[in-house]
């Protein structure tokens, strides 16, 4: 790709901007551990929002995502509940509100506030920071692969004559500029930087849609793919044969695993009802929550992600997805069984994206990769500085010494991330790995933690470990982790149960703060009738019901906030019309039945817990 000085100059100028912000804001972030790591608290619920959505918004995920609509048309709306996708519903509903009233730091000092300081407690305390940083190192290697394949496909330098090692270098370079600004402002530096990469984004994913709707005709596109491509509706097989147009593409369907399209979405609902009901990972995503104002605060930047994020992406994803549909068949034909779908991404930009806005464009798609690699790096120093450092071997250090510690440890763990990038060739191994192994082996500790008021530290140990065992051996079998996850989660059950059944109960007090503060609905009714005996006017969370409604509500919604852009950007105006009035409906019933029921804390809470 031959980039005009205007291109460079605007992508320049982004980079140093971002880099500009970084160190501004490095001194207001270093005055405390809190202020680097949250945010000081002072950070209002929508900057959280669009930073969050920012975070979200990643190159990698975003090369993905344009893949899976290009092979399997509308259905693709369906593969990312592998994550899932809507555990956000689960989040704005009920979770964020339960998480953010701890008042904790990290999910490791969580942990603490839920099960205490007994010899079961440090356990699960120990193997949720393992679990946090291997998470953050496969999230860096994920952010690395990414911006690595992307920036190599734009560039105008070849830094060498090995493709391979081509992207690595440029990985290496944009890896190393994103890790000092991150590293040098804490929290502040990647909500404030991550809200200017935000609007840049949405300009350019506007933009993109635009083009791809002035270049692709529907005429032209329904040449172009199978019959059922347009089609949300799916039967038992997924019934989309490329034969005739990319007969790579029937080859990519069957090594994913998903032309038995129904078994399919059973293990992924299975997987992401568990996976939500858990709550967030100890990542990026956590750390918002819990830099909120309130819980109230917490459970609307929730939202705000969803109503911020989906439109514009879906536009940007759709656009760069029809114009690779219509233009670039030849080439990938050409490449024959060795065929790299994750190159769609690079090509459409170089073709069809004009000069000036090319550059906005870039900078934008850089915004996104510097947002997921900025907030996942400021997770590892959390746990490592905050549950590691500061708990055990210096609780009464000064400030400074905490926050230059976490210079060290976020420089620490992009080089290992980046190195670990090194050695994975695809971006589909890793995420299915991260979605489906990793998140597996953390689903049943996680969901009983909240739910079962018998569960102590020793369950929670010994699940997560089981997990976490068993999930690193999948990253190098043939296995597919999706398929695996079931037999995984039971694994993982058993592991807590026993763990939990053959250990003594956790203190009754701790479990007594942490329902007073949290309020969660499930098996409690033992710590309650304790509670009832100090203050009598406690009563339990009976909201169960209504919660549900509004989660199966809020994924008709989200659903509807993904579908609507595609249609629009493939000039489908009658189901894009019924898309957002699905979303409109749905908008007023979340607002009569959940904004409105929003509350920090019960109001039977005592006093002096508020």
């Amino acid at each position: 790709m031959n980039l005009s000085l205007l291109d460079l100059g605007i992508i320049v100028a982004y980079l140093v901007l971002s880099l500009g912000i970084g160190f501004w804001i490095s001194k207001r972030a270093s005055r405390n551990i809190e202020g680097y790591f949250l945010g000081g608290k002072e950070l209002k619920w929508y900057y959280l929002g669009l930073s969050n959505a920012s975070g979200m918004f990643d190159i990698s995920g975003t090369m993905w995502m344009v893949y899976l609509l290009f092979i399997y048309g509308l259905k693709s709306i369906f593969i990312p509940w592998l994550w899932p996708a809507f555990n956000q519903i689960f989040m704005l509903v009920f979770l964020s509100i339960w998480l953010r009233r701890s008042g904790v730091m990290t999910g490791a000092e969580w942990i603490r506030f839920r099960f205490g300081d007994s010899q079961g407690a440090k356990l699960s305390h120990i193997i949720v920071v393992v679990f946090a940083l291997v998470n953050v190192l496969g999230f860096l290697a994920y952010s690395f692969i990414g911006i690595g394949k992307f920036s190599a496909g734009f560039m105008p330098w070849q830094l060498s004559s090995d493709p391979h090692l081509n992207e690595v270098y440029y990985g290496l370079i944009l890896t190393f500029i994103t890790m000092l600004y991150v590293v040098k402002g804490g929290m502040y530096s990647v909500v404030i930087t991550e809200v200017v990469q935000f609007f840049i984004m949405t300009i350019a994913c506007v933009a993109i849609g635009i083009i791809a709707m002035q270049q692709v005709s529907p005429e032209m596109l329904a040449k172009a793919v199978p019959q059922g491509w347009d089609e949300i509706q799916f039967g038992w097989t997924l019934n989309l044969d490329w034969s005739a147009i990319l007969p790579a593409a029937n080859s990519k369907i069957a090594e994913d695993g998903y032309s038995m399209f129904s078994i399919f979405m059973m293990l992924v609902i299975f997987k992401g009802v568990l996976q939500s009901m858990a709550g967030p990972a100890p990542n990026y995503d956590m750390q918002r929550v819990l830099s909120a104002r309130s819980p109230t605060d917490a459970a609307k930047m929730s939202w705000f992600v969803s109503v911020v994020l989906l439109i514009p992406r879906y536009m940007m994803i759709t656009g760069l997805a029809i114009l690779a549909l219509v233009f670039f068949n030849d080439e990938l034909n050409g490449m024959g069984p060795d065929v790299d779908f994750e190159q769609i991404l690079p090509f459409a930009l170089a073709n069809y994206v004009p000069s000036g806005l090319l550059g906005l464009v870039l900078a934008g798609l850089l915004a996104t990769f510097m947002s997921t690699f900025a907030a996942t790096t400021n997770a590892a120093p959390a746990y490592v500085v905050n549950d590691i450092y500061k708990r055990y071997i210096n609780p009464n250090a000064p400030d400074k010494t905490y926050v230059y510690l976490s210079y060290i440890i976020s420089i620490v763990f992009v080089v290992l991330g980046t190195a670990i990038g090194l050695f994975i060739p695809t971006l589909n191994g890793l995420i299915m790995w991260i979605v489906s192994a990793l998140y597996g082996g953390y689903t049943a500790a996680n969901v009983l933690k909240w739910y079962w008021w018998r569960f102590n530290g020793y369950g929670y140990f010994y699940g997560m470990l089981t997990g976490i065992v068993a999930a690193i051996p999948l990253m190098f079998t043939d296995v597919s982790p999706l398929n695996a996850f079931p037999a995984l989660f039971l694994l993982c059950l058993i592991g807590c149960v026993l763990g939990t059944l053959l250990t003594p109960a956790d203190d009754m007090q701790v479990l007594k703060n942490f329902y007073l503060k949290t309020r969660p609905w499930g098996w409690w009714q033992p710590v309650l009738l304790e509670i009832q005996k100090e203050h009598p006017n406690v009563r339990a969370n009976t909201y169960f019901k209504r919660d549900m409604a509004n989660v199966v509500v809020g994924i008709i919604w989200h659903s509807g906030l993904i579908a609507a852009p595609i249609f629009l950007v493939i000039q489908q105006f009658i189901p894009m019309t019924i898309a957002l009035a699905v979303v409109i409906v749905c908008s007023v019933f979340l607002k009569v039945f959940w904004w409105n029921t929003l509350e920090d804390y019960p109001a039977d809470m005592p006093a002096k817990l508020v």
